[in-house]
């Protein structure tokens, strides 16, 4: 499986723990059930998910701090998710580039978004890809 690919079933697990409360460890079983996945495809998928999670303080600040016209709650849920996910990504996966994920997000962003999700989350995104530490412990 494509790290685009676990991506995109990642940000499927984020969203149904951020609309639906599902309970974070069975949202991602029933989302990777019955998915032909190697080790490495779940481990991924698990680490972006639970870092995405367990860091949604510092990362929702981030975004707020750059979307001052748009409250967290009033982002579409799959913009919301999608720029979590790649901030944990920016932050804390010093093996991603953040370049790719920017890039991804912006993909994803164009896939399962509206049409002005790619522009929204490149515009968000881009401001904190170009300095992400001085992002990372805004108050």
């Amino acid at each position: 499986m494509s790290r685009r690919q676990a991506r995109e079933l990642a940000l499927q697990i984020l969203f149904q723990i951020d609309l639906g409360q599902a309970p974070p460890e069975t949202a991602f079983q029933y989302t990777i059930q019955e998915k032909d996945l190697d080790q490495e495809s779940i481990e991924f998928i698990r680490r972006i998910v639970f870092g995405t999670l367990q860091n949604l303080k510092i990362l929702d600040k981030a975004i707020a701090s750059v979307s001052r016209d748009w409250d967290l709650g009033r982002m579409a849920a799959v913009d919301r998710n999608i720029m979590r996910m790649a901030l944990f990504e920016i932050f804390y996966c010093e093996d991603i580039p953040g370049s790719v994920s920017l890039n991804e997000a912006i993909e994803l962003a164009k896939i399962f978004g509206t049409d002005d999700s790619g522009r929204f989350v490149n515009g968000v995104l881009g401001k904190i890809v170009e300095a992400p530490f001085a992002y990372l412990t805004c108050n």
